[in-house]
């Protein structure tokens, strides 16, 4: 607009008077910068243009704008965020200088800062607390679980999976913070609790508790994240034709995290349940070992019961909410 006013006027641009130099400045020799008047004390006098469209116009400024000049030692950071003698912002300022947001650039914060403002009453670990939820859950359990074998209707099975599938999902998640530690500051209980609930839907904890470490320090990592990362077009060419539509046709990616325990994601090789896959160290065989023998004994639980109860019963009431709950866990990892 101005450029488009001057030209109407006939007037050239004025030269920068205060050039910004690549160096700071002395202070002692920029206080004649700083002036006491208001911005309605410092004004211009009016300028007439030739043309129709601007006769007995008065294009004089009636507000005068900040000079930009080179800000003292220390004002610079502050300039950056609250514009320029804090007035606007620093988009103007950036548009000229020609500056441009870089998505690959580090955060203007750190993971202390983020930190820092959590309140400090979340960082207090609560055993109590946190094993009144897994009673709380195993309850809801097995409540679910009596009463749709007591009623026994397939009005309410459809119902029950997916109560049931969500409470399974609930037990994986108190599971998944007994591998992170939130669960409690003790190692040894969230261990012995973490193993009763992912044993219980058929998920090695350690082998799981492991690989989700590997996960979360290399997250979206091509080609070091452990899971729920892009593929490289190099190992997609790789796939056949079944691997693909498996993986990347709606609903199947949904059901594939059992699947991915056994034998991980394209292109990575081993699994959760054997101790010397390239997943784990030499120090953590023990660990897997320990649960993968956990997660045996739940499968052969199953199998007895699939004798006491028959296999379809124990489809209806285990097999289709264990189906639920992987597919919440994909869903929200998606």
């Amino acid at each position: 607009m101005a450029s488009w006013v001057l030209s109407e006027c006939g007037l050239k641009p004025l030269p920068h008077i205060f050039p910004r130099p690549r160096t700071g400045i002395n202070p002692s020799k920029a206080r004649f910068l700083h002036s006491k008047k208001s911005l309605t004390d410092l004004k211009l006098p009016s300028v007439k243009c030739s043309g129709d469209f601007s006769r007995d116009k008065n294009w004089g400024l009636k507000v005068s704008a900040p000079l930009r000049v080179a800000p003292l030692e220390g004002e610079d950071e502050e300039e950056r965020i609250n514009g320029v003698n804090g007035i606007g912002n620093n988009k103007g300022v950036e548009e000229e200088e020609g500056s441009e947001f870089d998505p690959g650039a580090p955060p203007p914060f750190k993971l202390a800062d983020i930190r820092a403002a959590i309140p400090k009453h979340c960082w207090v670990k609560d055993p109590w607390k946190s094993m009144s939820y897994v009673v709380r859950d195993v309850v809801v359990v097995f409540a679910l679980a009596a009463a749709a074998a007591y009623l026994n209707n397939w009005v309410v099975w459809p119902l029950y999976w997916a109560a049931q599938g969500t409470m399974f999902w609930a037990l994986f998640v108190l599971g998944h913070d007994c591998g992170h530690g939130s669960f409690s500051n003790d190692h040894k209980l969230n261990s012995v609790v973490g193993h009763l609930l992912h044993s219980s839907i058929l998920v090695p904890y350690h082998g799981w508790r492991i690989s989700h470490r590997t996960h979360h320090q290399n997250h979206g990592h091509v080609e070091n994240d452990e899971s729920w990362h892009p593929l490289s077009e190099k190992i997609y060419r790789t796939l056949d034709s079944a691997t693909r539509f498996l993986r990347f046709k709606i609903p199947f990616p949904l059901l594939a995290y059992p699947f991915y325990l056994w034998s991980r994601s394209p292109g990575k090789t081993g699994s959760h349940f054997e101790p010397n896959s390239d997943l784990f160290v030499p120090s953590e065989r023990k660990d897997v070992i320990t649960s993968t023998v956990c997660w045996t004994a739940m499968a052969a639980l199953l199998v007895g019961l699939s004798f006491v109860m028959g296999p379809m019963q124990l489809l209806k009431l285990y097999g289709v909410p264990y189906w639920v709950n992987f597919f919440h866990l994909s869903f929200i990892c998606f």
